[in-house]
Parts: structure tokens; C-alpha cells; sequence
């Protein structure tokens, strides 16, 4: 079994000393399914939402996210984000919600990569909650990491 890297030896909580690490180029890309009517698609779709633009709105707030990530999540490491692309695709009555995150680090960028796409798929129940307040977000999951010591991960 692994040891967990944020609780010392006494089982405490601590931010992870990266001081020591090499810097290398990490990728994480994390994904989420927000489930909706056929109605709020279309009206994405036509961008006929009294709010706005809403996937232009999610992805703006995806991106400041990850980028507020160390600010949100208690133990991260404020990182010096390369870059942040956040994708939609429209389903019937779903929206998948993909976001890559990339650095050249000392730690890496899965975090920031959940959390675009956390806080994306909210703003998009935000901007539609008029016409469907029965929305759920589901599925936020971790689909690739690439870079540093533990080495890369792909989900099966």
C-alpha cells in the first residue's frame, strides 16, 4: 500500500516539501457529465440562454479556476500553469466536460484539471437552473496524468 504524501508520520496533515524535485513538463486531463434536458441543449446549442453565452462563460470559469486551484484545495501548490484548454461536447440530453492542464513543475496538475472541469460543469447549472434545476453533475474523474516521479497514468 501506498503512503499517503500529506500526513507526516504522526498522522497529521502537511503540504508535500517539493523542494527537492526535478522540474518536468506535466499533462492531466480530467473529464465530467453534466446530465440536463434535450431543452437546455438546445438552448446552448442556439446560445439562446437569457444569461449569455454559457459554454464561453464555463470555460472562462474552468480556466480561472484551475488557475485558483492552491486557493480552493487547502494542501496544493500555487503552479506556474503552461496552459488550460477546457472542450464540450453536446449530447441530447448531456454535456461531457474535458479539460487539460499542462506545467513544467515540480508537482502536477491533476487537481487543476478536476477542479476546470468542477467548476465549468457548475457555471453551466448556474447559467441554466431557470429552466432545468433538476441538472446533475456526475462522473468528474482523472482520465490521464503525464510527467514526474509516480510516471504516467491512463484510466482503463
Amino acid at each position: 500500500m501506498k503512503d499517503l504524501t500529506h500526513v507526516d508520520k504522526d498522522g497529521q496533515a502537511h503540504m508535500v516539501d517539493i523542494s527537492e524535485k526535478q522540474d518536468s513538463k506535466r499533462v492531466a486531463i480530467a473529464s465530467g457529465l453534466l446530465k440536463t434536458t434535450s431543452e437546455v441543449v438546445e438552448l446552448i446549442e442556439k446560445n439562446a440562454l437569457k444569461k449569455g453565452d454559457c459554454l464561453a462563460t464555463a470555460r472562462i470559469a474552468g480556466i480561472m479556476a484551475a488557475k485558483k486551484t492552491h486557493d480552493l484545495i487547502p494542501l496544493c501548490h500555487p503552479l506556474p500553469i503552461s496552459s488550460i484548454s477546457i472542450d464540450f461536447e453536446l449530447h441530447e440530453t448531456s454535456i461531457t466536460i474535458h479539460s487539460t492542464v499542462s506545467t513544467i513543475g515540480k508537482t502536477g496538475v491533476e487537481m487543476e484539471a478536476l477542479t476546470a472541469v468542477s467548476v465549468a460543469a457548475l457555471t453551466i447549472y448556474d447559467m441554466c437552473k431557470a429552466v432545468d434545476k433538476s441538472m446533475t453533475i456526475e462522473d468528474i474523474k482523472l482520465i490521464k496524468k503525464t510527467g514526474g516521479k509516480s510516471g504516467d497514468y491512463k484510466r482503463g
